[in-house]
């Protein structure tokens, strides 16, 4: 009986909590990830997958099941505008600009395959892009228009920012 009260006490402590805060505490503590493949060949030894991308008029695509870059490689995130069509630039670290560059330097025709989870509905998990791979990329950006609305990008670009100064304040 006494466990049940405080349980209950708990729980109505949390959910006062929860309402107080305001919605840009809440948005400090979104966070996205960012999962970005290589298009490849089928292969029976499992370590490839076919996914489908773009919602309005899917495309399969297989990929490596291991992404080259994460969220973990981002040092900072933006939206920018693309002849008025929001894109999404990534400026990676040190090791994700030296991935990224070996990766578009060995697979120039292929397709970088690119899935990020930006909250907790099954819709917000998604294939965003597949922007094909026409030359070295050696600066570390890296731009793409998403298969998102603005307000979805933008989500998106906080939630992979606040993981990249959650790091930050970890290394320090």
């Amino acid at each position: 009986m006494r466990f049940n009260l405080y349980l209950g006490v708990g729980l109505a402590l949390l959910a006062v909590t929860m309402a107080c805060q305001s919605p840009e505490s809440r948005s400090r503590k979104e966070i996205s990830t960012l999962r970005v493949h290589l298009e490849v060949r089928p292969e029976p030894t499992g370590q490839t997958e076919t996914v489908t991308l773009f919602r309005e008029d899917p495309v399969s695509l297989t990929i490596e099941k291991s992404p080259f870059l994460t969220e973990v490689h981002v040092a900072s995130a933006k939206v920018v505008d693309a002849f008025g069509v929001p894109a999404i630039q990534i400026q990676l670290d040190r090791s994700g600009t030296w991935l990224l560059e070996q990766y578009t330097t060995a697979y120039r025709g292929r397709r970088m395959v690119i899935f990020s989870q930006f909250g907790e509905r099954p819709d917000q998990a998604r294939w965003l892009a597949a922007p094909l791979i026409k030359q070295r990329i050696g600066d570390g950006f890296l731009v793409f228009t998403p298969d998102a609305s603005r307000e979805e990008a933008e989500r998106i670009v906080r939630g992979l920012n606040n993981l990249a100064a959650q790091r930050k304040k970890r290394d320090f």
